[in-house]
């Protein structure tokens, strides 16, 4: 599988990341999944500390076990968890430090490839937050950062004030948000993106129109249901060389140079299977139908998440 590299960092990713979200808490199943992710030629994993109340990193961390050289690994702080199980949001730099030790415990590993932010609003205090995560890179803790948001001004604080490598961020044909605020500025900026959410809940996959028909959605973004169930018709006549609503999907957000993966989670064996299939099919979106793609999907902009 094609390897992009993220940022100006020595981290080279599968053009596919495993989005380990959706593992479960079933440790065999997860592994198998893990195990496969790898033979297929995934190397970049992604998790967070929130994942299924820490338990997700856990069974990261034992799938990885003699393969760890192998892996370019990810996971997220900032959301502090109780002992109830409920979570407030904490980027202070005290509990940053803090909660990567007990991450590094619980992944089995000495260091983290890519620590991100798992979220961040204008009011944080960035500067600290920046520091904290310096000063684990110094320590060798950690070897970047990045932050995983969809907030533009955020984001710019960040590009302007951080030296981070890589910005996580949701991106599909039925979320072109960042395309008009932030592709470009990440590009010239030498900061990568690492998608998630690029199948749009499933609805930019093989299985688009049974979940349409089985009223599994009640829409998405500004997608009522029947603009849903025309935009995936038209797509499918856009498609000019008779590709999959899925392979196009993710060809289309690797289409630009700012994203160097695109992060898909797996619940099963079938599901990894048919997302890596879909990408080694030697599909090329030419400019002519990446511009058809675009004329027949809308163009939002943020408004509510600034």
């Amino acid at each position: 599988m094609q390897k992009n590299q993220i940022g100006n960092s020595d981290l080279y990713v599968s053009e596919l990341g495993l989005g380990c979200m959706s593992l479960g808490t079933d440790e065999v199943k997860a592994k198998a999944i893990i195990d496969r992710a790898l033979d297929l030629g995934i190397n970049y994993l992604d998790t967070a500390d929130l994942y299924d109340q820490t338990q997700n990193e856990s069974i990261v961390g034992k799938a990885l076990k003699g393969k760890r050289q192998d892996i370019i690994l990810a996971t997220k702080v900032g959301n502090h968890l109780n002992e109830d199980g409920t979570w407030f949001w904490d980027p202070s730099k005290r509990y940053i430090k803090e909660q990567v030790k007990s991450s590094l415990l619980r992944l089995q590993t000495e260091y983290i490839d890519l620590y991100q932010l798992h979220g961040g609003t204008i009011e944080d205090p960035i500067d600290e937050t920046i520091e904290a995560f310096e000063e684990l890179k110094q320590e060798g803790l950690i070897r970047y950062y990045g932050i995983s948001s969809i907030r533009p001004n955020v984001i710019r604080e960040y590009v302007n004030r951080a030296s981070l490598i890589s910005i996580m961020m949701q991106y599909s044909l039925f979320d072109r948000r960042p395309e008009e605020e932030m592709l470009d500025l990440l590009n010239k900026n030498d900061i990568s993106i690492l998608t998630r959410g690029s199948l749009a809940k499933g609805l930019l996959s093989d299985q688009a129109e049974q979940k349409l028909r089985n009223k599994a959605t009640d829409g998405y973004l500004t997608y009522s249901v029947d603009e849903l169930t025309h935009t995936i018709e038209q797509l499918k006549t856009k498609d000019l060389i008779n590709q999959s609503l899925l392979t196009t999907a993710l060809r289309y957000v690797l289409k630009h140079p700012a994203v160097a993966s695109v992060v898909a989670g797996a619940s099963s064996l079938e599901q990894l299977e048919t997302n890596v299939a879909a990408l080694e099919q030697g599909y090329v979106i030419t400019d002519t139908l990446y511009k058809n793609l675009q004329s027949t999907t809308k163009a939002d902009t943020y408004v509510k998440h600034r």
